[in-house]
């Protein structure tokens, strides 16, 4: 467990411009980076290691890393497509056009960035992480935590001190076989988040519970993030209780519902740059 009181957080992994075509808006996000924005935030100090091409898309995204406080030296501009989200929006319903991973899909910290990771008093990995990353800080011991979002055993969770995964929102589906499934596997603690239905901690020897709070959702997007990152410095760094970092991380995973993205920010117009570049698939999802 994180002893000092100011602990270094890095997070590593995918970061993604998602385009609202239906409002005509765009917003930055992406797991890891997310996860950094919720521990800026909130007065923690974070890094952010990831990459994003050298087009426009990754211009938008280094702007807002930016504007954020997050060092964009920490970016590495990469020959590549930046992470792109194409989605349309119907009484509440999100439709995925396209989910381009980008170059951001299996990211490697440079050597000089993975001897900060190795300094690190927490490190989180995104979505989609590199399997040579995983494997390298279980080797090297670092204390880290790594999202699969529903992708549960795409890598090797063995050795993994801390993994999120996504569960069903359903209370007639029962979580303890996805839990166990995720240990067999490897992980040491597993939290499952459930949408509505709240979330679930196990540390092999107790499975805590703490419900969502009830509010009217603007935007679902980024609500595992900010649980994600709220967890991790109250239970990790913080040293708090199980069910206390639970019920605090439920806690701003609904604060991210009421607006709209992964996290506060000044929503885009989407430029006409943009709809010329991913106007065959637009329309083609507009002719279905």
């Amino acid at each position: 467990m994180i002893s000092n009181k100011s602990p270094k957080l890095i997070t590593v992994g995918d970061n993604c411009l998602d385009v609202y075509l239906t409002k005509n808006v765009m917003a930055v996000g992406g797991n890891a980076l997310n996860v950094a924005v919720q521990w800026t935030r909130k007065g923690w100090s974070a890094r952010y290691f990831g990459a994003v091409g050298k087009d426009s898309e990754g211009d938008v995204i280094v702007d807002e890393i930016t504007r954020i406080g997050l060092s964009n030296d920490d970016v590495e501009r990469l020959a590549g497509d930046t992470a792109v989200t194409l989605l349309q929006e119907k009484a509440g319903d999100r439709r995925f056009l396209l989910e381009d991973l980008g170059i951001g899909e299996n990211y490697l910290p440079s050597v000089s960035r993975y001897k900060a990771l190795i300094n690190a008093d927490w490190v989180h990995l995104g979505t989609n992480s590199s399997q040579q990353l995983v494997r390298q800080l279980v080797a090297d011991d670092i204390a880290f935590s790594l999202d699969v979002s529903t992708s549960h055993f795409a890598i090797s969770l063995v050795g993994v001190p801390l993994v999120f995964a996504a569960g069903p929102e359903n209370p007639d589906e029962q979580v303890t076989p996805i839990i166990a499934a995720l240990r067999q596997a490897g992980a040491k603690n597993v939290v499952l988040t459930c949408g509505k239905r709240g979330a679930y901690f196990d540390d092999g020897a107790t499975i805590w519970h703490a419900p969502a709070e009830k509010i009217d959702v603007v935007d679902t997007c980024g609500a595992g993030d900010s649980f994600i990152a709220t967890f991790i410095t109250a239970f990790c760094c913080e040293h708090k209780s199980a069910e206390t970092a639970l019920k605090e991380a439920t806690a701003s995973a609904a604060e991210t519902c009421l607006h709209q993205g992964g996290f506060p920010q000044k929503l885009r117009r989407i430029p006409a740059w943009l709809f010329h570049k991913y106007a065959k698939v637009i329309t083609s999802a507009e002719d279905c």
